[in-house]
């Protein structure tokens, strides 16, 4: 929708839409690759808009178009066993790192001073990793997460209790305010979850919402209290059997792109391309794509290596975006990953990247992957990183254009895009809902992205960067910064373009980039016809 004419903080998409038909353009249907968590390939919205490789013969267990991947139908699962098994939770890359180097930095014998070249980054690395996993280790971290424990369990009774009260399996904080019942149990459960969501600020959003972000923390902070005892488990070694340290070693994998939990893919893919004005569940943001998922995404850090393979192999198979709605705070292997980036860069293909959720400033604190080569040898020019935007309404205990859980920077962050309360498809029994992130306002600009290059295909990645930055709306207001509760700041203070994404604006911005394209390319013989 459109704020003038809707009232809505949408990105004028529908008005977009409008300058389409109005224009009568035409479009070429492009691939957009996913790199993610997996995708529900039965959804009514999306089994029409998946990638479909057209040199595989599916089913038939040979590897037809000779790229290492057998029967790579609708992409591929780089996180999975030539078995058929799949990895789906994962640990977190400060504790893999901690754990690999553990025993030689803290040998009796070493000496720091005598490193050089990578072992000295890796170091440095290893600090850094060190002192996120161990942390505080005092009793009192111990007993919150126990406290922790102790609210999720009397939340998920309370609902329980609650369900069957108010006769609704969904309902949202305001809802419960409002609800009145004379039975014990029902006005004790109603008073335990109110208070949560009272003090949480959150009463807008719904207690299946509520109890999935709260078992979600407490799961982290499980983790995290387990790494400091012991290291993590190794789940590749054991399916997926690959030397993760040797990138040539590259073909490995299943073609299982729906394995695992594809929550989170399938609610990305949705709101880039689920099919349009079909009379079902809601309208993705591009009109001809074609998604290709790439399973690279466990419930845990990713894999700098699956990564690196994943970017190529959606260069290689003709994709012209690339949404990557994941991130990290440590990279490995990052020169592995500015390999494959510089590669897309060389090929013409587009790269989108989720900001993050930590409330940071990415200008000073590190999130990978990232368009900074590590070799200083420059930034990819192909990349967009996008932050979350929100309408003022949207969170009622923050109330302003930001989403007060997005990453941000003033020399990092591209673009703003809507990142809270974004409804798309969900996977099993064709469902719907919403959910927020900065990983939901990354493939917002891939879809719009995607739009300008279906009708405008001369354009280049950067020049379609340039029409999404340029054409990006300044709030009316000042913003709060994410993080805090009171300090305002303009938008441009803590983004490149100081604007949230507008489809329509850049779509014509696009149009005028594209006539002076087509113009430059014209014979001198009908330019002067034309300006006769």
């Amino acid at each position: 929708m459109d704020k003038e004419q809707d009232g809505v903080e949408g990105i004028s998409l529908d008005k977009c839409y409008q300058f389409i038909r109005e224009k009568k353009l035409k479009s070429k249907q492009i691939t957009v690759a996913v790199i993610d968590s997996g995708i529900d390939t039965l959804h009514e919205d999306l089994k029409g808009v998946l990638w479909t490789n057209p040199k595989e013969i599916p089913g038939n267990g040979i590897d037809d178009d000779h790229n290492g991947y057998v029967d790579d139908i609708h992409g591929w699962n780089f996180i999975g066993g030539k078995d058929g098994s799949d990895v789906n939770d994962d640990s977190g890359e400060e504790t893999r790192v901690y754990y690999k180097y553990k025993d030689r930095f803290e040998a009796k014998d070493f000496d720091p001073k005598t490193l050089a070249g990578n072992d000295a980054d890796n170091y440095q690395m290893w600090l850094q990793a060190k002192k996120s996993v161990m942390g505080d280790n005092s009793q009192e971290n111990a007993a919150d997460l126990m406290i922790l424990k102790r609210f999720l369990t009397s939340a998920v009774r309370s609902d329980s209790v609650l369900q069957k009260a108010m006769n609704k399996p969904e309902y949202t904080g305001n809802d419960l305010d409002s609800f009145e019942t004379n039975d014990a149990e029902a006005k004790r459960a109603k008073a335990i979850l109110l208070y949560m969501f009272k003090a949480d600020k959150i009463m807008d959003m719904t207690n299946k919402e509520f109890i999935s972000d709260f078992s979600e923390l407490v799961d982290r902070d499980e983790k995290k209290a387990e790494a400091k005892e012991k290291a993590p488990k190794d789940y590749r070694q054991e399916i997926v059997k690959d030397n993760e340290d040797d990138i040539n070693d590259r073909y490995y994998g299943n073609n299982d792109i729906m394995a695992g939990d594809p929550m989170h893919g399938t609610h990305v893919s949705g709101i880039i391309a689920a099919e349009r004005d079909n009379g079902k569940g809601m309208n993705g943001v591009a009109d001809n794509v074609r998604i290709m998922m790439i399973r690279a995404v466990p419930n845990g850090d990713e894999h700098d290596k699956d990564i690196s393979l994943a970017i190529r192999y959606a260069v290689d198979n003709g994709a012209k975006v690339i949404n990557m709605s994941f991130g990290k705070h440590l990279s490995p292997h990052k020169d592995w990953v500015d390999d494959a980036v510089k590669y897309a860069q060389s090929k013409g293909v587009l790269l989108i990247e989720a900001a993050g959720n930590d409330n940071a400033d990415l200008d000073s604190t590190s999130n990978f992957p990232n368009p900074v080569f590590k070799d200083k040898s420059g930034t990819a020019s192909n990349w967009i990183t996008v932050g979350a935007s929100s309408d003022p309404l949207a969170e009622p205990g923050f109330k302003s254009y930001t989403a007060s859980f997005s990453n941000y920077g003033k020399h990092e962050v591209d673009v703003f895009a809507p990142g809270t309360k974004i409804y798309s498809t969900l996977p099993g029994g064709n469902r719907y809902g919403n959910l927020q992130g900065t990983s939901m306002a990354a493939p917002v600009v891939t879809g719009v992205a995607a739009l300008i290059m279906e009708y405008y295909p001369l354009l280049t990645p950067q020049q379609v960067k340039y029409c999404i930055v340029k054409s990006a709306m300044t709030p009316p207001e000042k913003v709060k910064k994410p993080g805090t509760d009171d300090t305002v700041v303009n938008l441009s203070d803590i983004s490149i373009s100081g604007g949230i994404i507008n489809a329509y604006d850049a779509f014509k911005l696009a149009d005028k980039v594209n006539s002076e394209i087509k113009e430059k390319e014209l014979p001198k013989s009908t330019l002067k016809n034309k300006k006769d």
